[in-house]
């Protein structure tokens, strides 16, 4: 009888160890488990690698929706986003350096198809009536559907120019990194941007404006466009400094 006791004890103390093992196991597994998905990704993804991807896209939306006004600037043509565009060529630079030549190329594709979501948004709200209590003559219906009606023909050439332009920026400051020299930051922004910004000047010029403007104007901002995409990249070369440059011996692709 005390034997069977004893027995009984010892078993019953063994059940209760193996339930505290199982309820240990079960309480503390997950909580190791997500710290060691967390780790990597908090870390993969630097903060200032969010700021400069969103001064990049949201520069490109507003170069596009202002390149809708042709304005004469120094007696020239000028479409008005030419102002603020050229320092996404600096930014795209930034992103290579931080995060990579892959996904640098999904950010161009990724800003391509916002700025596409941007103008089919825009000329279906042109093509929508307006409401007549808060527009009783219809004036600013009008005015809207004037300015952004057409502004698909803009975008969709500032598209083109943009991935293209965009995409041969990436192969040249990738060439220039890992064949030429990983030092002297400034000259591959200088050079890789010195490729890109001609292309992308010519695609956008001729595309968005050859027929309906005289071949003057569009002579005229493919000129100025130029003259002020190399100074605002002469302006801006000092960003790339903001973020250490990586080891490219490792491989940033």
């Amino acid at each position: 009888m005390v034997w069977a006791i004893k027995y009984c004890g010892g078993r019953s103390t063994r059940l209760n160890k193996t339930k505290e093992n199982i309820l240990t196991a079960l309480t503390e597994q997950p909580v190791t488990r997500v710290k060691s998905q967390r780790g990597p990704v908090a870390k993969a993804i630097p903060a200032l690698a969010i700021v400069v991807i969103a001064a990049y896209v949201s520069a490109q939306m507003i170069a596009d929706i202002a390149s809708m006004k042709i304005a004469i600037v120094g007696g020239l043509a000028v479409d008005m986003g030419t102002f603020i565009y050229p320092i996404t060529f600096t930014l795209r630079d930034i992103v290579h350096k931080i995060v990579g030549k892959r996904k640098a190329q999904v950010l161009i594709v990724t800003a391509a198809a916002i700025n596409l979501l941007m103008v089919l948004y825009l000329a279906w709200a042109a093509a929508m009536p307006g409401d007549l209590l808060a527009d009783p003559d219809g004036s600013f219906t009008a005015a809207f559907s004037l300015v952004f009606g057409p502004l698909w023909r803009i975008v969709l050439a500032s598209i083109l120019a943009e991935v293209v332009s965009e995409l041969v920026d990436t192969e040249a400051y990738h060439w220039f990194v890992t064949k030429v020299t990983r030092n002297k930051q400034w000259a591959r922004v200088l050079v890789s941007n010195s490729v890109a910004i001609p292309i992308d000047t010519a695609i956008f010029a001729v595309v968005a404006f050859a027929g309906s403007v005289p071949w003057q104007v569009v002579w005229e901002i493919f000129i100025f466009n130029l003259i002020v995409k190399f100074a605002v990249t002469l302006i801006s070369i000092p960003l790339i400094y903001i973020y250490p440059d990586p080891d490219w011996s490792e491989g940033k692709k």
